[in-house]
């Protein structure tokens, strides 16, 4: 709207000025080297105006003369330009649909087009990538790594191109180069987490963590804070107990349902007499978690207590969680302690019909205790051997016997208190767990009588060729086959590239049962 007024103004202005000079008319004489001009002062504006457009004219005419060359050849490099736009486009298009030929002959006409060209790079990169050649393609992520506008794409290229071929060393040098150029980079601060968390960096980590706060939501933020001070907490409880109990506290205050940092939080406020606050923060893990170790460290939260006590405690701990298996097992636990074998009895009489492994060994324990039944001891260890496995600590395909903070490929808060899967695909790495005599004597035992004698003629013949492997719950160790190895950490899953067992082409008849097959691969 004031533009429209402003330029009402103006012609106004102009038509007011026109309107005065033609009232007003008057004469203009110019002389000149003997030249005598006279004529009308409208005239004279006339010409004056009519001069000065064709002096514009003129002048722009001969702009475009000079400013040909320059834009014939900004026209020529737009019409490159589009074409390398379509040629990369389709280039892309079919890497992404996996066509190498089209590939190949897309990314040869970009190089001949426009080499230098970011996308041109990537695509060069990619189509390398899909034809297997590993030379070329690190070699364009080392090319676009060296220039400013792809120097984060050339690292993550170069990164994955390390993880690829097991390179850990360069992997984690191009991280923390991507990861110190561009901060925000998610893929560069999760990968450099990882390699600390693989290494024990937990200072580091938390360090980077810190760094990283701003692209987390709050739990996430939270969580993996406290899994962390929980682990440097662990690292560092023999050595230096008060920073221990401090990081410890407060990663139970940032993730009250992380059973580890309860765990040792209460463990340690126990020790120093602070039994109120530590009955506090294992009641809170307890009621979100229930799991056995939260259960030990309850009931020995006053040092010499009788068991009679401790039975009293666990008592009012499983109630808390009513129906729940954990407390079942840690009230029968607590009570065979007391000699309370009757309530012991009661309590596990609901799972008996489909023991776990835990289950028939407390099973076997009690039987011993109550009646000095050798014969009804043995039926259970032996049934442990092929029972349902109970939950144990399990990450990326494999379990352990205690809690890790993270998994054996640095994956941070990767193992989770579940039932692991019942096939075993092979042998793994070992993560060596922290033994806990709970119940040691009745294990080692079933060992050496599952070695000696037969299974009892309750048990199905299939039971003997049963290939279940061996999953043992906190702080116990269950009776083992006398062919299994005892590792601490069991693989759960092929690896994606592992072939496997050598398959049979059809048509071709099979010299062994399935089931031998497999048993051979454990021998």
């Amino acid at each position: 709207m004031i533009r429209v007024a402003l330029y009402l103004i103006l012609v106004g202005l102009i038509a007011y000025g026109v309107t005065l000079l033609a009232d007003r008319p008057g004469d203009v004489v110019i002389v000149w080297q003997g030249w005598r001009i006279e004529t009308s002062l409208m005239v004279l504006a006339a010409v004056i105006v009519a001069a000065m457009a064709v002096l514009a004219l003129a002048w722009n005419l001969l702009g475009a003369l000079l400013r040909s060359p320059f834009m014939l050849r900004t026209l020529l490099h737009k019409r490159r330009g589009v074409r390398a736009y379509e040629a990369i486009s389709r280039g892309l298009i079919a890497v992404g649909a996996g066509d190498l030929i089209a590939a190949r002959k897309h990314t040869a006409e970009v190089k001949r087009i426009a080499p230098a060209e970011p996308l041109a790079l990537l695509l060069s990169a990619q189509s390398a990538q899909l034809a297997g050649d590993r030379e070329a393609a690190d070699h364009a992520f080392r090319t676009m790594a060296s220039r400013a506008d792809t120097k984060a794409l050339g690292l993550h290229g170069l990164f994955i191109e390390a993880r690829r071929r097991d390179d850990h060393v360069s992997a984690r040098a191009f991280a923390e180069e991507a990861a110190r150029v561009s901060p925000a980079l998610g893929w560069a601060g999760k990968a450099v987490l990882e390699f600390r968390c693989a290494i024990g960096d937990w200072s580091g980590a938390l360090a980077l963590l810190e760094d990283h706060k701003g692209t987390l939501d709050k739990e996430s933020y939270r969580r993996q804070r406290a899994v962390m001070l929980t682990a440097r907490a662990l690292a560092i409880e023999e050595n230096d107990r008060d920073n221990a109990k401090a990081f410890a506290l407060e990663a139970a205050k940032l993730a009250p349902s992380l059973v580890p940092a309860a765990a040792l939080a209460g463990r340690m406020l126990a020790e120093g007499g602070e039994l109120r606050k530590a009955t506090r923060i294992l009641n809170k893990a307890w009621q979100a978690n229930p799991h056995p170790e939260l259960a030990s460290v309850f009931s020995d939260l006053r040092f010499g207590d009788a068991a009679r006590d401790r039975l009293k405690r666990i008592e009012a701990l499983a109630k808390k969680v009513p129906g729940h298996i954990e407390g079942a097992l840690a009230l029968a636990r607590a009570a065979i302690d007391a000699q309370e074998f009757a309530k012991a009895r009661a309590v596990l009489a609901s799972y008996l019909a489909v023991p776990t492994k835990r289950i028939a060994l407390l099973m076997a324990e009690l039987e011993r205790a109550e009646r000095n039944d050798e014969g009804r001891a043995r039926e259970w260890i032996a049934r442990a051997l092929n029972a349902a496995p109970d939950p144990t600590w399990t990450a990326d395909g494999h379990v352990s016997h205690r809690w890790l903070p993270a998994s054996p490929s640095g994956r941070l808060d990767a193992y989770e208190w579940r039932i692991p899967l019942t096939g075993v695909a092979g042998p793994g790495p070992v993560i060596e767990p922290e033994t806990t005599a709970v119940a040691e004597p009745i294990a080692d035992e079933a060992e050496a009588r599952a070695e000696s004698a037969p299974p009892p003629q309750s048990q199905p013949e299939a039971s003997s060729t049963a290939l279940d492997p061996v999953i043992l719950g906190p702080g116990r160790r269950g009776a083992r086959p006398a062919a299994a190895k005892p590792d601490a950490a069991i693989p759960l899953i092929r690896a994606p590239d592992d072939p496997g067992p050598e398959s049979v082409e059809e048509g071709e008849p099979r010299t062994e049962p399935q089931t031998a097959a497999w048993r051979k691969m454990f021998e």
